[in-house]
């Protein structure tokens, strides 16, 4: 059975939803029924379509079966998509077959209709690529003119769907310009399409508009999908072209090569880009000046360049040009804009400057030095205030002496000529200089032709001075043997008046003469020995002895010189052996070596000759021996199996010219390793030995003593002062008031002391209370006729218990009448019951130590009979010599 066609109709909305008609056909029975369902056109696999009613089909079939294979029927009617599908605008139908498979020729027929099947999905396959060629409903280019005259509502096109010639289309459009800014610039007609613009529309503004077109059903299903709709904007030359400044300032150097760049322009325009709106031509208007034309523009990057070398900022240093930009290519009815540009011209080093005057003539006094004499001037065209214009001067030729230098005024570009070393008159009255003056930059023009420094000449006359006496040369030298008798006349210092050369008018006086050795000439500045001189001397340097002298003329005009006597040196001195004991550590050594020395230069000094000085009856040379080592040492050895102990050995040491001196030296025989562990000890192996304590060993032992005292005084001042701190005590205690003492708590440390509140202590079975008050005293241990303790109430100053102690029985008289009234008066209150501060009676604690009570008075009878204390631990000695005075 061959698909049911739908029947057509036309709608003007395109719906979201296609129709699908099922025809239901079963061969058991004559049932058949058509379905439509309303399905989306795009459908997933395995998607529910829908649900058919075929129960009354069961009653004769037992298998269901799709004619299209996109579809499948479950047996409880259920349609569901084999594949995904994308179904077309037209109605889309297809069978359902029930039959029995018992049936031999209802199987045969089920094959046909599926061979029929497959060629029904190819022809309408074909069907469907026709109607897409011809659909209607695509995107369709449309544009208007920019600033567009009208009129308005202005037509742009018309947008349709094939689906409107089967159901009835609605058409409408959203995005920028319907819903959104620029609202209501654009609307359609829902019937028939037609699409308008509202107003004239800027390009610059909006360039396009991105719009979406729908098409609907009446009941709101969309048969189209939403159709993109481009709308552009035709430009149109409604905008100038802008530079990017209103003016435009550029610099270049002077003299500068033609075709040298100066700068660029640039300029904007709004309108479209890569169109003729926007082909932009630059050019230059006018130069002021006028004459000569040195600048071009290239018309379409807009750069200048020069077209002339005749730039010289000497003679014009800033053009002006006006310049313009036109569009459509420059042609004459494009739109153009000027502006104007402002060419500065750089100096460059083309002008050397030159000296006002070509000589010059001043004068400075001799022995002057640090003296400005001359200032020149120049002229130079360049730009002022920059290198090109400062001056730099020099000195060619006249100062080979390096007595002048010449300097820039930074301020005026003046030249300024000083004297940094004196002139003298006696030598030059005149010096004749040339000088010279150059920019601190290069002359531009050096390559091109010969640059020629400008100079000048200075005349500089040296006015003479009266200069006092010369110290030429400053230091001066004399001979003089060492030991020269006294009285011996030398030559001395000389000085000169430079003006007459002549020493004559010169008078002398010595300045500094370390050790007095000579007198000076007033007249000559001769010197006169007047102590022995001794090159040997402490502070004497290399064997040369300075004095000062000062030379004066009769102007008084001084100068100071140095006398220099070289002392020659003279054999007067003995060579000697420095180190006078000698130590030899027979354990390891036989030998010991001494070096001599001599005071005298070298000359008179080694080499040296080492010999035993002993007498004919000594066996000196029996017992040591001398070997040369060099010419200033020998070694010294024993020649006999020596105790220990020390000797005395004579050495005479001569020099070359037979000068000798004898040196006794204490040898040391030694039972040591090395010589310091035999001059560091005692040892009874040696006659001498000696313990040597250095300075750090001494300060030590300082420090110690005084440690030791400052110990001893602070122990001396705290027991001092622990017993004279004063104590002081309430004043209820002066009434003898009795406190509440019914809480026992950990006791004070402080035992024995008076003027403390102890309760009392338990001794044969009777409980005591001591009141005691006093000032500044000690409180000592009492004896008492009975088991009572006493009170020592002493009320003066500081005096000992010894001297106000009352009797055992004072104090029961004392105590008893007082206490019973104390007593009597606590025992009750206002309310018959039992007071606060009622004197408890504690309960026995055991017995008693042998030790007896600690408070202030002891209960014995007798002061010699404590010798337990003497035995007592280590902790409560303390507490027994603060209780006991012994």
């Amino acid at each position: 059975m061959a698909p049911a066609r739908p029947t057509r109709s036309r709608s003007g909305a395109l719906c979201r939803q296609l129709l699908l008609a099922l025809t239901i056909l079963t061969f058991t029975c004559d049932a058949c029924k058509k379905v439509i369902l309303q399905v989306p056109s795009q459908l997933d696999a395995e998607k529910f379509v829908g649900r058919v009613n075929l129960k009354e089909c069961f009653q004769s079939a037992n298998l269901i079966h799709s004619s299209d294979p996109d579809f499948q029927i479950l047996e409880d009617g259920s349609v569901y998509t084999t594949n995904a599908i994308l179904l077309s605008s037209e109605e889309r139908s297809f069978t359902i077959l029930l039959y029995n498979t018992e049936n031999q020729e209802e199987k045969k027929l089920l094959v046909l209709l599926q061979h029929q099947t497959k060629v029904l999905k190819k022809r309408h396959s074909k069907e469907k690529v026709l109607r897409r060629a011809k659909r209607r409903w695509a995107p369709i280019p449309c544009s208007m003119q920019e600033n567009s005259l009208g009129p308005f509502p202005l037509f742009l096109q018309q947008i349709q769907s094939d689906t409107a010639q089967n159901y009835t289309i609605f058409y409408s459009i959203r995005g920028p310009g319907v819903d959104r800014e620029p609202i209501n610039l654009f609307y359609v007609e829902r019937d028939t399409g037609n699409l308008y613009c509202t107003r004239p529309v800027d390009r610059e503004e909006y360039e396009s508009f991105e719009l979406i077109a729908f098409a609907t059903t009446p009941d709101g299903y969309t048969p189209e999908l939403p159709l993109p709709l481009v709308i552009r904007i035709e430009d149109e030359n409604d905008n100038y072209p802008v530079f990017t400044e209103t003016t435009y300032v550029f610099t270049v150097s002077e003299n500068c090569r033609v075709g040298s760049t100066v700068g660029q322009v640039c300029a904007t325009d709004k309108d479209e880009p890569d169109t003729m709106h926007t082909r932009l031509k630059y050019s230059i208007i006018e130069q002021l000046p006028a004459y000569p034309m040195l600048f071009s523009m290239h018309p379409t990057t807009g750069v200048i360049t020069t077209s002339s070398s005749q730039l010289d900022r000497e003679v014009t240093d800033k053009y002006q040009l006006k310049i313009k930009v036109q569009d459509m290519d420059g042609q004459y009815f494009g739109l153009q804009t000027t502006s104007t540009c402002i060419i500065n011209i750089g100096d460059v080093n083309d002008n050397l400057p030159t000296f006002t005057r070509t000589s010059y003539v001043t004068s400075v006094e001799e022995n002057t030095v640090d003296v400005e004499i001359l200032r020149v001037t120049v002229e130079d065209k360049d730009l002022m205030n920059t290198v090109n214009w400062r001056a730099n001067y020099t000195i060619l030729k006249g100062n080979e002496n390096g007595n002048f230098k010449i300097v820039t005024d930074p301020k005026t570009n003046e030249g300024v000529l000083c004297v940094v070393k004196p002139l003298n008159y006696e030598e030059r009255q005149q010096v004749n200089l040339q000088i010279g003056v150059v920019n601190e930059a290069l002359y531009s023009r050096e390559a091109h032709s010969r640059s020629v420094m400008s100079t000048a000449t200075v005349t500089v006359n040296v006015k003479n001075q009266d200069e006092g006496p010369e110290c030429s040369p400053a230091v001066q030298t004399v001979q003089i043997k060492e030991n020269v008798p006294v009285g011996t006349k030398s030559n001395g210092y000389k000085a000169y008046d430079p003006e007459t050369r002549s020493s004559s008018s010169i008078r002398y006086k010595k300045l500094t003469d370390p050790k007095g050795w000579v007198t000076i000439d007033e007249k000559e500045g001769s010197i006169t020995i007047f102590r022995n001189l001794d090159r040997e001397a402490e502070s004497i340097r290399d064997g040369i002895y300075n004095i000062t002298i000062l030379a004066s003329d009769k102007d008084g005009k001084t100068c100071t010189g140095t006398l220099g006597i070289i002392l020659q040196d003279v054999n007067d001195n003995g060579a000697v052996i420095p180190k006078r004991t000698v130590v030899i550590c027979k354990t390891v050594l036989s030998s010991a070596d001494i070096v001599a020395v001599d005071p005298d230069g070298p000359t008179n000094g080694p080499p040296f000759d080492f010999s035993l000085e002993s007498d004919p009856d000594s066996d000196l040379e029996r017992k040591w021996r001398l070997t040369k080592i060099n010419d200033t040492a020998a070694r010294l050895f024993f020649q006999e199996d020596l105790p220990f102990g020390t000797y005395r050995v004579p050495v005479r040491v001569t020099d070359r010219h037979g000068l000798s001196l004898i040196t006794p030296l204490n040898v040391m025989l030694c039972d040591c390793v090395t010589e310091n562990d035999c001059t560091l000890r005692t040892d009874p192996r040696t006659d001498h030995g000696e313990v040597r304590l250095g300075k750090w060993a001494i300060l030590a032992i300082l420090l110690g003593i005084a440690l030791l005292f400052c110990i001893l005084f602070t122990l001396v001042c705290g027991s001092t002062g622990a017993a004279k701190q004063p104590k002081v005590f309430p004043d209820d205690l002066a009434q003898q008031n009795l406190i509440v003492s019914n809480t026992e708590a950990p006791g004070d440390d402080k035992i024995g002391i008076c003027g403390t509140l102890e309760s009392g202590v338990k001794n044969g079975g009777q409980e005591t209370i001591e009141l005691v008050k006093g000032g500044h005293q000690t409180l000592e241990p009492c004896r008492g006729t009975g088991h009572h303790h006493t009170l020592d109430s002493c009320r003066g100053g500081p005096a000992e218990v010894d001297n106000c102690r009352y009797t055992c029985s004072e104090w029961h008289d004392f105590t008893q009448i007082r206490l019973g009234e104390k007593v009597q008066l606590c025992n009750q209150d206002d309310k018959h019951k039992h007071a606060q501060d009622y004197v408890l009676t504690y309960n026995y604690e055991g017995k008693g130590s042998v030790a007896g009570s600690i408070g202030c008075c002891s209960e014995r009878q007798e002061e010699d009979g404590l010798e337990f204390l003497d035995h007592l631990e280590p902790k409560f000695r303390t507490l027994a010599e603060a209780c006991v005075k012994r």
